[in-house]
């Protein structure tokens, strides 16, 4: 009688349960003899329903996963988002009309659009913010600021300004310090200023200065990125900006958020707001 080959089972990953093993057969050269389904047909069947069992367990009870009731604290949490060069009066107004049937918390636009914006918002809670020295922050201190005040005049609710990272980089925290209260003061009262950072350009000691910076100076929030750069939100650096500003300020996370997971794992890091253009994929999957 041939003698029958020798196995041995290996954690595998498998697609339909991302993350957790589930033993497959493979010969002792370490190549799969047999399919998935074969093996588990070889299997006893109590085993099987308890492999079955207990991944469904443990898939039930992952944290990274979102739940239902995260779909809406993260739909009020988000600033919908589109900053792209093209787009066209048609886009914000879809932006809009998505922000409002989710219950976003802001739509974020360039300046020009924020008429529009207003117009389409009217009569929702959903708030109309724009972005000022976008997307380098390289603008001079009063062209910021009045480019801020404008948005503000025509009805703004918060205003998203790229701070002097170029400042910050060389140490002139006054300059970088003076610009963000010139833009504070500008905008006035009735318009929040978020100061983003950039930080994927700083180091960890720099993210810190910045966030000093925005408490000293009057902002409502510290914000990661612009989207445009060479990277977006970590959890990492909203944990170290939600550190050094406590509960002084908000902390906005953007970029690179396109998912629910994503946009969970900023607000365990301490993110009060999320910028996406993901919006409304977020709050579905959620």
């Amino acid at each position: 009688m041939r003698a029958q080959p020798a196995y041995h089972y290996t954690p595998i990953f498998t697609r339909p349960v991302p993350g957790f093993p589930v033993l497959f057969p493979m010969n002792v050269h370490g190549n799969p003899r047999i399919s998935e389904s074969s093996a588990l047909r070889a299997l006893p069947l109590l085993t099987i329903l308890s492999l079955k069992s207990e991944l469904c367990n443990l898939y039930s009870m992952n944290p990274s996963q979102p739940s239902g009731q995260d779909g809406h604290q993260i739909a009020n949490r988000i600033d919908h988002t589109l900053l792209k060069p093209d787009c066209s009066p048609r886009d914000i107004e879809n932006l809009c009309a998505d922000a409002i049937h989710f219950g976003f918390r802001a739509v974020c636009v360039y300046p020009a659009f924020i008429p529009l914006v207003v117009q389409q918002l009217s009569g929702s809670p959903v708030i109309p913010c724009t972005v000022a020295g976008f997307p380098h922050g390289a603008s001079l201190p009063e062209v910021k600021a009045f480019e801020a005040k404008s948005a503000a005049q025509e009805g703004a609710r918060e205003v998203d300004m790229v701070m002097a990272i170029w400042a910050v980089k060389s140490r002139l925290y006054q300059a970088a310090g003076h610009e963000i209260r010139s833009v504070v003061d500008a905008v006035g009262s009735d318009c929040a200023v978020k100061v983003i950072l950039e930080t994927c350009l700083l180091s960890p000691e720099e993210i810190t200065t910045a966030c000093q910076l925005a408490v000293d100076n009057g902002a409502a929030f510290v914000k990661t990125s612009t989207g445009f750069s060479t990277g977006g939100a970590t959890v990492r650096d909203v944990t170290l900006m939600r550190q050094t500003v406590g509960s002084a300020i908000g902390v906005k996370a953007s970029g690179g958020i396109r998912t629910a997971a994503d946009a969970m794992a900023m607000i365990r890091a301490g993110a009060n707001r999320i910028g996406t253009s993901a919006g409304r994929q977020i709050v579905t999957e959620a």
